[in-house]
């Protein structure tokens, strides 16, 4: 599967689900037979409301995290970036264009299915510190 077709179909059905206000049964079948076990870790991730969405005060600064089973994993939605061993190991070596926590974070925030935190920017660095951590 080429990387476009994987980041196309994740926009089409964000999109549709954005104007249904919901993820269609159509949509799920796609998703699972687009990204398999990827959508099923990455569902998971939602309905365990493992999707969080920090706001920082007074900067705005907004950081997305998906708590994985190991860490909490950063998620730079402009840049498709996440911070998990998959994709240092399969993405970058353009086996899959996103990992299962960049699925949950996209779905997330187009349902609104994410939690919200709100933090002093004090604190942005020593998080920001923490997240990036190398797995091991």
């Amino acid at each position: 599967m080429s990387e476009n077709s994987e980041i196309d179909i994740i926009n089409a059905v964000c999109q549709e689900a954005k104007k249904e206000g919901k993820l269609t049964g159509k949509n799920l079948t796609r998703l699972y037979e687009t990204f398999g076990q990827r959508f099923t870790r990455a569902f998971e991730a939602l309905k365990e409301g493992r999707v969080k969405k920090y706001n920082f005060k007074p900067s705005g600064r907004i950081v997305w995290i998906v708590v994985g089973k190991e860490r909490d994993y950063l998620i730079m939605q402009e840049a498709e970036f996440c911070s998990c061993d998959d994709f240092y190991f399969r993405v970058l070596d353009k086996e899959i264009h996103l990992c299962y926590h960049l699925i949950a974070q996209k779905l997330a925030k187009i349902l609104e299915w994410y939690e919200t935190i709100e933090e002093h920017d004090e604190l942005y660095d020593s998080l920001m510190n923490e997240w990036k951590k190398p797995t091991h």
